[in-house]
């Protein structure tokens, strides 16, 4: 029998087989939008706790005055339910959203073939497994479809739908369709394990945990640094522990064993944790440890940092110095002179030193104009400015941080000058987002007093700071520089002196893994965008990400990580190199990933 067209099916009852978190909040999106539902479960028992799950979320709902209790119940009164495949004969369209084994949802596809109809949809909500294969056991596998919801199913926005090799046109519409249908976005990509979402999110994550287990930075300086630094809603390890271990494990071990990238394979400690059963939050201890089973409380442990151990000004900080006019020096400057210090600031012209002073009013203005600041604090900023053309009146600077331009010749050559000028002491602190810190130490003859302050643009806005360490940078130094960004009103977190630092070495991999992706036409720009934001709640996409980071910018990044650390996943991807040859750079040049030329 032939398929009829997406636009001709009638689809009215849908079928829910496993009635866990998953499998109810499937069944509950349907049931809100009108369909007539079947659950599934193996048991009357199963089936009375997927009716609970039902009940205490549409109970949710209604506490939180989002449906009515009559909506409630005509929403419940939509739904029946069965011990018995058979029970789905009426089914236009049957999900499945059993555990996580190939072999159980195999059995669940084959004896479905007798049970439904032949133009019925079968679909799996596998986030995992290959589609492909699970077809394979039904008998007519072109009507199988990978529809991929997200955890919970009634709040998230996001449903990944998985076309295989043999999944008819008609088929996939049809599921399409019906996503739309219940107010959902779908996105389509291929066959691959970890499809879109999993694929780049966990790639990520794993990279983080090698992070931690290599002690390069703390859990908390890695969580930090990727919430304030990219406005992420969690930190990867924290974001581990919600999600399970045991979980992330066997995603990425799939990922790897489907894939062999090598960026996959689970990292040691994951495996570690799992054998000693350190899940994460369901079991109240993983990369943080809880209250309890189930909890989100985060209670202190041994690794957690004591109030005590808080970062001091090991050094007398009174008067800083910054070099450079640029966006990121204008932005420093200005939040010295907000944090109360008096700031000393150098350009190579008197236009350049007074275009500064414009830029720190005309921010100052705004936040007037926001509320948050008044005209008697602007001119006290504004009295704590000194601008000028010559690097001697850095001579009675505590610290000096530098922000020209990202040119390790012209940065040496400035420290050199720094050494000789600035007083004994002085802390000499780069703000360089990819250059080595210590080949700027080496030029000078105190490398223990030359840290890594690198704050993030817009500076006065951004929260975060990563104070990098050397191999030669003194304890007191670095600690004197956490104390000082945390005085100055930033997130300051820790890390060595490695290509990327934190953020970038996991921001640019992942944003490289998108753009491979798009390379390979797994799925469009526009749909994994949306399969980032709304499936991982990122606040944006990685190729809107890109196209204001700058191609160009994001190319150069790439290529420094992967001459670090020769990693063959790092290799930047051709379509980026290809973007920047050609003067695709982003927004900046008005053509990037996407065309900004009519915005």
């Amino acid at each position: 029998m032939t398929s009829t067209p997406a636009e001709q099916r009638d689809i009215s009852t849908v079928g829910v087989i496993g009635l866990g978190t998953m499998g109810a909040g499937i069944a509950e999106v349907f049931a809100r939008n009108g369909f007539a539902v079947i659950g599934v479960e193996l048991s009357e028992e199963a089936i009375e706790r997927g009716r609970l799950h039902l009940e205490h979320s549409t109970g949710r709902a209604v506490r939180r005055e989002k449906i009515t209790e009559a909506e409630q119940a005509e929403i419940l009164g939509r739904i029946t339910f069965s011990t018995s495949l058979e029970g789905l004969a009426a089914a236009d369209f049957v999900v499945e959203a059993v555990v996580e084994s190939l072999e159980i949802k195999k059995d669940i596809f084959r004896r479905l073939d007798g049970v439904v109809r032949d133009e019925a949809i079968l679909a799996t909500n596998t986030s995992s497994l290959s589609v492909t294969e699970i077809s394979t056991a039904n008998g007519r596998p072109g009507r199988v479809v990978g529809v991929h919801f997200f955890n919970p199913a009634p709040v998230q926005n996001l449903v990944e739908i998985v076309r295989t090799v043999v999944t008819e046109p008609e088929v996939l519409d049809a599921a399409k369709d019906l996503v739309g249908r219940l107010g959902k976005n779908p996105v389509v990509c291929g066959d691959k394990a970890g499809f879109i979402a999993n694929t780049l999110l966990f790639g990520y994550l794993n990279h983080a945990v090698s992070f931690f287990e290599n002690h390069y930075a703390t859990r908390e300086d890695i969580d930090a640094a990727m919430r304030f630094g990219c406005g992420y809603p969690m930190g990867p390890l924290a974001l581990l522990d919600l999600i399970g271990l045991d979980t992330a494990y066997e995603i990425l071990d799939t990922m790897y064993k489907q894939g062999r990238d090598r960026l996959h394979a689970p990292a040691p400690i994951l495996k570690q944790m799992v054998t000693a059963g350190l899940l994460g939050r369901k079991t109240g201890r993983g990369f943080y440890t809880y209250d309890g089973p189930d909890s989100s409380t985060v209670v202190p442990d041994e690794r957690t940092p004591s109030v005590d151990s808080a970062p001091q000004l090991r050094h007398a900080i009174g008067r800083v110095g910054v070099v450079g006019t640029g966006t990121m020096a204008a932005g420093i400057v200005e939040v010295f002179a907000k944090g109360g210090y008096d700031v000393v600031y150098v350009g190579r012209s008197p236009d350049k030193v007074d275009a500064v002073r414009t830029t720190i009013e005309r921010s100052l203005d705004k936040a007037i104009g926001r509320g948050k600041l008044d005209e008697a604090t602007k001119a006290e900023v504004l009295g704590r400015l000194t601008g000028t053309t010559s690097l001697d009146d850095l001579r009675d600077a505590d610290i000096v941080v530098e922000a020209i331009a990202e040119n390790l010749a012209v940065k040496t050559t400035l420290f050199e000058n720094l050494d000789d000028i600035c007083k004994p002491g002085a802390i000499l602190a780069t703000s360089t987002s990819s250059l080595p810190i210590i080949a700027l130490a080496k030029a000078t003859s105190r490398p223990q007093d030359v840290v890594g302050m690198h704050f993030f643009n817009p500076a006065p806005v951004m929260k975060l700071v990563e104070v990098v360490t050397t191999v030669s940078t003194s304890d007191d130094v670095a600690e004197t520089a956490r104390a000082l960004g945390a005085a100055v009103g930033k997130v300051a977190v820790s890390c060595g002196d490695r290509a990327g630092f934190i953020v970038n070495a996991l921001l640019f991999p992942y944003l490289n893994d998108a753009v491979k992706m798009l390379e390979a036409h797994y799925a469009t720009a526009d749909d994994i965008d949306i399969a980032m934001k709304q499936g991982c709640a990122l606040p944006m996409g990685p190729f809107e990400l890109l196209d204001v980071v700058g191609n160009d910018v994001s190319l150069a990044i790439q290529r420094e990580l992967y001459l670090e650390f020769r990693e063959p996943g790092f290799a930047p991807a051709p379509l980026l190199e290809h973007l920047v040859t050609a003067g695709y750079l982003g927004r900046k040049t008005k053509r990037g990933f996407r065309d900004y030329s009519h915005a």
